[in-house]
């Protein structure tokens, strides 16, 4: 694995990952993502399973998309994170170890996967994933940059994320975030110049 993440203790333990794709991955994921932004495709908190009222943004769960045994052949997003498990596994282990809170993420062995959709105006306001152990966060967005704010925020403890295209970060579901409002001029909902994140939910099922 390369020296392209941080392990941070405080404050509160998360990793932070550079450049968590490589070009051709990236080219992969921008072919679903830009699937997705057209009308009707991404749909509202009611529709994905979002805090109800906590966020106007738009999303799909992609396991509630496709057949449970097809997901990882159908969706490029889903099928390169599925061939980078091992990859990701050592990201895991390394977290684990930060706090004894996080020892046992390394068991995880259920991950659902959502893509979500900010543009202008769209936020979500703070709150806690605490049904699942760990999060992964990885974010993309059009280049030239045309939006500002977007940024992953944790209000109990001051600090926040920039949310740079194609970095990722891990913290533990117990952990209060939300996203700033983002802003941007001249641009078309679905013209893709929005941010993109993509969530990896991930749980311990005690029934595998």
């Amino acid at each position: 694995m390369d020296d392209n993440f941080q392990i941070h203790k405080e404050p509160f333990p998360h990793i932070i990952i550079d450049n968590l794709y490589n070009d051709e991955e990236l080219k992969l994921i921008w072919k679903e993502l830009e699937f997705y932004t057209y009308p009707g495709k991404l749909l509202e908190s009611k529709g994905f399973g979002g805090v109800f009222d906590a966020t106007n943004s738009h999303a799909i769960i992609l396991n509630d998309l496709y057949n449970p045994n097809a997901i990882g052949v159908i969706s490029n997003i889903v099928r390169i994170n599925q061939d980078n498990k091992k990859y990701f596994n050592d990201y895991v282990e390394k977290f684990s170890k930060i706090h004894d809170c996080c020892s046992g993420f390394v068991d995880w062995n259920q991950s659902t996967t959502k893509v979500r959709y900010y543009h202008d105006g769209e936020y979500y306001t703070p709150h806690r994933d605490t049904s699942y152990s760990w999060l992964l966060f990885s974010y993309f967005h059009k280049k030239p940059k045309k939006f500002t704010g977007g940024e992953l925020f944790f209000p109990d403890y001051g600090y926040e994320y920039n949310c740079d295209n194609n970095s990722a970060i891990l913290i533990p579901g117990w952990v209060n975030h939300g996203v700033k409002e983002v802003e941007i001029d001249n641009s078309d909902y679905y013209d893709g110049y929005g941010r993109y994140a993509v969530t990896l939910f991930h749980n311990i099922n005690f029934n595998n």
